[in-house]
């Protein structure tokens, strides 16, 4: 898919021009062999707008196009997720950009027709395994004798009939009862690992990286962590931090919902003159709290938006003139849609 045919789509007026560029945006994102992050946000910023105006066999034909893609866009993949199992198959059983967490959840919304596709995965971990096999046959999953398990070599009681250890592995409930206990610990190890989370493109967290940039006094670095931190462009980045005063930069962090205290330390570091003496600091600190996140959200979702509007208005009067050639810069900055060197 060259970028001529990505701008053809972008300012054709055909009734299936949603179609098509959902379709196509991800099949040259799937043709990426090691995507950047902001390639992936871009991926994501298109196609999640388009998804209710799909139909169910564009959306069968992403989720298996994604399905074998190492670098899949977790937003997008985990909305196809939650598609009935006729859709979401291919990605619950080979998606790697579910996580354990994910498919217990996704267990727990779904029921068995999302489970029996889980159980197709490869190396599935042993607790979600006895989950799905207590959700199946709740009465005959074997509860495993921790007395058995502490003393290998005792394979049996002295005085226990051999009638009672099959009504104890066949309870009703127990096998269940026992996953359930087995996924809580899960959970609570997945949440921990959620707090403590880091970049897996950097090795970094987003909170150190901009705090960093922040603090050489150099605009283009932190310019540029910002960018990666919103999956901006650079440009729109930039104007956050052209402003006289803080206001767009404080919906960003408050986007990425920073603690009040890290959010101004970053602001200082960026606009050291707006706090000159404590008011100035409690001013900001009141907006800051009185800022909702969704807000936030809808805003940094609007320069994005600008950024696409942008790029289309530039397409439409050059869309003739390079139909011809299928190798120009692409229309959507950072996603690659031709081997153009």
């Amino acid at each position: 898919m060259s970028s001529s045919d990505f701008r053809q789509i972008a300012v054709g007026t055909e009734s299936g021009k949603a179609e098509r560029l959902f379709r196509a945006a991800v099949s040259a994102f799937c043709s990426l062999t090691r995507p950047s992050r902001r390639e992936i946000g871009q991926l994501e910023d298109l196609t999640l707008p388009l998804f209710d105006n799909v139909s169910v066999e564009s959306r069968r034909y992403v989720a298996a196009a994604l399905s074998e893609c190492e670098y899949a866009p977790a937003g997008l993949v985990r909305r196809l997720c939650e598609e009935p199992v006729d859709i979401a198959a291919p990605l619950l059983i080979r998606s790697r950009a579910v996580s354990d967490i994910d498919l217990i959840a996704l267990i727990g919304r779904h029921g068995l027709p999302h489970a029996r596709a889980i159980a197709r995965r490869k190396n599935l971990n042993p607790t979600i395994a006895d989950l799905i096999r207590a959700l199946e046959r709740p009465t005959l999953v074997r509860v495993r004798d921790p007395e058995a398990e502490a003393s290998p070599a005792q394979t049996a009681p002295l005085k226990a009939p051999a009638a009672d250890s099959a009504t104890r592995q066949q309870t009703p409930g127990v096998g269940a009862e026992n996953a359930r206990h087995r996924l809580r610990s899960m959970m609570r190890a997945g949440e921990e690992a959620q707090a403590a989370r880091v970049d897996p493109f950097t090795g970094t967290d987003t909170y150190a990286k901009l705090r960093e940039t922040a603090l050489t006094g150099n605009a283009a670095f932190f310019q540029t962590a910002l960018a990666d931190a919103l999956y901006i462009d650079f440009s729109t980045a930039r104007s956050l931090t052209a402003n006289q005063n803080y206001m767009p930069l404080l919906a960003a962090l408050r986007s990425l919902d920073l603690s009040e205290d890290r959010a101004f330390l970053i602001t200082v570091a960026v606009y050291p003159r707006e706090f000159p003496h404590p008011q100035a600091i409690r001013t900001f600190l009141d907006r800051y709290r009185l800022l909702h996140r969704d807000v936030a959200l809808d805003k940094v979702r609007g320069w994005k938006a600008e950024t696409l509007s942008e790029v289309v208005r530039d397409a439409a009067p050059s869309a003739s003139r390079e139909a011809s050639n299928s190798d120009d810069a692409a229309t959507f900055p950072g996603l690659r849609t031709s081997s153009r060197k």
